[in-house]
């Protein structure tokens, strides 16, 4: 396992640079096919490099799901290198999220029999997976149940609850004069975008969970002009789907404070909410497994941040997260997995999807979907 995650991080992938993400794809398939007894299918969408098994050539019934894009610019092993030292793995994207990768084929491998299951490594989920939502969505429909191989939470704890994630940008217009000779001539769009800023902010509601946080933020041209444009960021994560509507109508109903100002909201709804009763019958069996493994005991935790599996969930699929690696430092200069966890999660994993494949040989729905590669494993 040391050997293909180490291969792995070595092949950068940054989601911006479509060339490097496409050599990371070959690379993620040449160490998974030995494991999955088959190649995949490359899926090329919007430039953006995606792989697909579709193991035997029975209904689709567990989905496997992870990414191999990091957010590391290439480059970054020149002061981040590959390294395995004193029982921790370090190295860039190896816990966000390429060791979980390789859990997912050896767990595969491991197994006697794995027709029915679906991996999917998608190849822009740090950009909010653009090009692979209507994929992943697809690949879901009709399974029992969708296990991300995202990394852990904190102590190794199971990701039972995701917030939904909405994206949005503000553009204040305002009107420009010289800011020493007829400032009053103009129409301030910075001070526009500072009354937004604050209207913004004030959608938050900690009792909810909800957070409403204004980010990049940018505002007129010189520094001796009234600015006419001025435009920021906002990002919103909220528990449930209600709140996400109501922050979602508040902002599209923003309106300017001074006179001669104008205000346009784009964006909106990225992720939906992944709640804990996706996850809670799927987290329950894994935590009896690891019990059962001696590996035990499982912890959940709900986290603010969202994954491909907030997608799953929102289609009425089983979802479990941070399946995937032990560890800690994702998208961080401290960036690393603990070595000796590696076999014990791997095994929790291949346990957890026997299980499903033997509790639902037949699912309710049929996505239609047929092996790819031949005679898989």
């Amino acid at each position: 396992m040391l050997d293909d995650i180490g291969r792995l991080v070595r092949t950068e992938s940054p989601s911006s640079d479509l060339d490097a993400v496409a050599r990371s794809a070959g690379e993620v398939a040449a160490v998974a096919a030995p494991h999955l007894g088959a190649a995949p299918e490359v899926i090329t969408v919007d430039g953006r490099t995606h792989l697909r098994w579709r193991l035997g050539s029975g209904p689709r019934r567990v989905l496997l799901l992870g990414h191999h894009d990091t957010v590391w610019p290439v480059g970054s092993l020149a002061a981040h290198p590959f390294t395995v030292r004193d029982g921790v793995l370090r190295g860039p994207g190896c816990f966000d999220m390429k060791a979980g990768l390789v859990m997912a084929f050896h767990a595969l491998a491991a197994l006697g029999a794995v027709d029915g299951v679906t991996v999917l490594v998608t190849g822009d989920e740090e950009l909010g997976s653009p090009s692979s939502r209507k994929l992943i969505e697809s690949e879901a429909a009709g399974c029992s149940a969708a296990l991300v191989l995202e990394a852990s939470a904190d102590g190794g704890a199971l990701k039972t609850e995701r917030k939904g994630v909405s994206l949005y940008e503000i553009r204040v217009g305002g009107r420009a004069a010289h800011a020493g000779l007829e400032p009053h001539r103009g129409v301030n769009a910075g001070i526009e975008t500072a009354h937004q800023i604050l209207a913004v902010a004030a959608l938050s509601d900690t009792g909810a969970g909800t957070t409403v946080t204004p980010t990049l933020l940018s505002a007129g041209t010189t520094t001796n002009t009234v600015p006419a444009q001025g435009r920021f960021a906002v990002d919103v994560r909220v528990r449930d789907a209600a709140e996400q509507t109501r922050v979602d109508t508040a902002l599209h109903h923003l309106r300017p404070v001074l006179d001669g100002a104008g205000v346009e909201v784009t964006g909106g709804p990225n992720r939906p909410p992944l709640p804990h009763t996706a996850s809670d019958g799927l987290y329950r069996r894994a935590r009896r497994l690891a019990e059962d493994l001696g590996i035990g005991p499982l912890t959940a935790a709900a986290v603010g941040g969202a994954s491909d599996g907030n997608f799953t969930a929102g289609l009425g699929i089983p979802t479990l997260d941070g399946l995937g690696a032990v560890g800690g430092g994702a998208h961080a200069a401290d960036e690393h997995v603990i070595v000796a966890e590696l076999p014990r999660r791997t095994a929790l994993l291949a346990a957890l999807v026997g299980e499903l494949l033997a509790a639902d040989p037949q699912p309710a729905r049929d996505s239609g979907a047929t092996a790819i590669g031949g005679s898989a494993r």
